[in-house]
């Protein structure tokens, strides 16, 4: 999908040696997930014609906590945060009025993902990808809170990992 634009600044400086192809991982996670979304007919609110933007920040754990603490009231690191703008409810006005849509933010602490890659034993850059997609979906208007929902998201999430040739992450 050659309409969206990823937008991506780095907080925590270990990120290039963690992960030194966050660049091009990240533009090929974010073409598979909309590339399979947009052929479930899901991205209502976008006509094809309007560019789509995307804010990924690539952070750490102290950054995530604050964020965590001030927006969710949890006061730990979490590995992925999403602030999708499509939970605004200006948001269908802002589609129609402005050139582009933005999506939202994605914000992955680098501690939180090298700890859970490592218990999971898988690598780390297919623990980014899911990360990034499950990011991604969110923004799409995605979410987990009910069962139902979280099995369909959970299948998505599985399915556009396995057009990047990822491990489902959600056995054992």
């Amino acid at each position: 999908m050659s309409n969206t634009c990823l937008l991506i600044s780095v907080e925590e400086g270990r990120w290039n040696q963690a992960l030194p192809d966050f660049g091009s991982l990240s533009d090929q996670v974010m073409a598979t997930v909309f590339d399979y979304i947009s052929s479930l007919g899901e991205i209502d609110f976008w006509d094809g014609k309007k560019p789509m933007e995307v804010n990924l920040c690539l952070s750490n754990d102290a950054n995530v906590q604050k964020l965590n603490k001030e927006f969710r009231g949890m006061d730990k690191p979490t590995n992925v945060l999403s602030f999708a703008n499509i939970d605004d409810e200006a948001f269908a006005e802002d589609c129609e009025l402005y050139e582009e849509i933005e999506l939202g933010d994605i914000i992955i602490a680098l501690e939180t993902l090298e700890r859970e890659a490592d218990l999971k034993q898988i690598p780390l850059s297919d623990h980014y990808c899911h990360l990034l997609t499950h990011g991604l979906l969110h923004l799409l208007g995605f979410d987990h809170i009910e069962d139902e929902e979280a099995e369909y998201m959970e299948s998505c999430e599985v399915k556009i990992l396995e057009k990047l040739n990822i491990k489902n992450p959600y056995l054992d």
